[in-house]
């Protein structure tokens, strides 16, 4: 299950070994939804492997404003704490993983 992160969890995540990736999202949002379970389904296939979560931009808009988070779903992957790679809008599981793949 993806992790819920939040403004203040997300500055301790992102330090962590595992390479982390973040789906930006908001429940009004429509392809936010249909994202979402392609988000669960890459952070039960890679639990070992990655931290992969989700934040509400409505409810932690600091993260959100720090990377210029303008459009939903944005989804940014991070390792060793640098942004490596990032995907906006819905997006087909293969395009995910292989994001996901290159950062591993």
């Amino acid at each position: 299950m993806a992790l819920q992160i939040t403004d203040e969890s997300f500055k301790e995540l992102i330090n962590d070994n595992k390479p982390l990736v973040v789906d930006f999202w908001a429940e009004w949002c429509g392809p936010c939804k249909m994202i979402g379970p392609v988000i669960e389904e890459l952070a039960k296939d890679y639990e070992d492997k990655a931290i992969i979560g989700k934040i509400n931009v409505d409810e932690n808009d600091e993260v959100a404003g720090e990377y210029g988070i303008r459009s939903i779903p944005t989804i940014l992957y991070f390792k060793n704490g640098v942004l490596k790679d990032k995907h906006i809008g819905a997006g087909s599981k293969n395009l995910l993983e292989e994001k996901l793949k290159a950062i591993l």
